[in-house]
């Protein structure tokens, strides 16, 4: 899979797999239909930057999870 490519399927996997680093509880806010295509790059970022950190503290997780909401439609 490449990630670099702007496709549905890459978007989804990058939504689910930040969900489960990030082990959200309510999955409704990681539904990848609630995306915009057009804010790929900006959620692969948040993507690469979550996988890069490893481990987050709660705060940096709450705000991850409030920066996802920027993107969502």
């Amino acid at each position: 899979m490449n990630l670099e490519e702007r496709t549905e399927e890459n978007l989804a996997h990058i939504i689910h797999e930040m969900g489960r680093m990030l082990q959200v509880v309510n999955e409704s806010i990681m539904d990848p239909k609630d995306y915009d295509i057009n804010k790929y790059d900006e959620l692969k970022g948040l993507y690469d930057l979550l996988k890069q950190k490893g481990k987050l503290t709660v705060a940096e997780t709450q705000a991850f999870i409030a920066e996802l909401k920027n993107y969502r439609k």
